[in-house]
């Protein structure tokens, strides 16, 4: 049987954090990172993302700005960094004020996504911003073939916004699912992060939905496949979400959830799912059936939780905010 164990977090505003422990036969393997990679990368990390040129993309708020690395690690350049001393004028500010999401397209074209200014920047390939547009209460965005952005909000009746070259909205899809009888409560269920992959298709990942789930949608907005982590595994957690739906529908305040969903990242060539659930991985393949669940580590075993995912062909790059960015073998190939 699974064990659970609940640390309570007191003070203001803080909630009941679910943790799971696993018996050693419903876990595949436990992972150990090799390596910690990008060391200079620990607080604020925000996002990982690589170009088509192996060049990596690490966004750390809000501290560094955006740093590009080569394919081997080496530091090329930092895009955003705050200004050594506070400013009183728009033009002397900084390019990022605060970057929650970042990525970049086929062309080499970097898109964050910044909460600080309420806007979505392009910058081209040397760093140089190309334009901007405004987005309120952007979550994250992922960019998508012929100049167009898809992003997620707080405060759209949607999952995702596709904004065109122009910086207009072309198209949102993605209704609501319903969990509770106040609409405040489900709006906050329904947050989420966005990403792609090369075939242009579009994934929406619930941050807080009681079982784990991330919805694959093609360019234009239709429901392809969902990625859910359902039964026994995950009915824990489930069950407590479902209970602190139930409490807080009874108050006037807020709603506020722990979440899920930590982190996911796409394989970009087979489409399979690596979803986290703080530090348990599980792998989806590209038909949404589940394959394997793992406990993920440090090299010294201090457990990982996963708040970004980079799939590559033969690693997987998991981070953390403040632990940095760590290197773990494919448990799916054979070294």
């Amino acid at each position: 049987m699974r064990k659970i164990i609940m640390f309570l977090a007191l003070g203001a505003g803080c909630l009941p954090v679910a943790r799971t422990l696993h018996s050693r036969s419903e876990i595949d393997e436990d992972l150990m990172a090799s390596r910690r990679v990008f060391p200079s990368i620990g607080p604020g990390l925000r996002a990982l993302r690589r170009d088509s040129h192996g060049n990596y993309y690490v966004l750390a708020s809000p501290s560094l700005g955006l740093a590009i690395f080569d394919a081997k690690g080496k530091s090329l350049s930092v895009i955003g960094a705050p200004p050594p001393a506070p400013v009183a004028n728009k033009a002397g500010r900084s390019a990022i004020a605060f970057g929650e999401d970042c990525d970049v397209n086929a062309e080499g074209h970097i898109y964050v996504a910044d909460t600080g200014y309420n806007l979505v920047n392009e910058f081209a390939p040397d760093g140089a911003q190309l334009r901007s547009f405004p987005v309120n209460s952007v979550l994250s965005l992922a960019a998508l073939p012929e100049g167009e952005v898809a992003v997620s909000t707080r405060d759209s009746l949607h999952h995702v916004t596709v904004y065109g070259p122009n910086g207009k909205i072309t198209r949102e899809f993605g209704d609501m699912e319903s969990l509770s009888s106040r609409s405040d409560i489900d709006r906050y269920l329904n947050l989420g992060r966005v990403a792609s992959d090369p075939q242009g298709r579009i994934y929406y990942g619930f941050t807080y939905m009681p079982e784990p789930l991330v919805r694959q949608y093609d360019r234009y907005g239709n429901a392809v496949e969902d990625f859910a982590f359902t039964g026994v595994d995950a009915y824990p957690e489930a069950s407590t979400t479902r209970k602190a739906i139930e409490r807080q529908e009874q108050k006037a305040e807020l709603p506020l959830f722990h979440a899920i969903l930590t982190a996911f990242g796409v394989d970009p060539v087979s489409g399979d799912i690596w979803m986290g659930l703080h530090n348990t991985l599980v792998h989806f393949d590209k038909d949404g059936i589940r394959r394997s669940e793992y406990q993920i580590y440090t090299p010294k075993g201090s457990p990982l939780d996963a708040t970004v995912i980079l799939v590559e062909e033969d690693r997987l790059l998991i981070g953390n905010d403040p632990l940095g960015i760590y290197e773990f073998h494919r448990p799916d190939r054979k070294r």
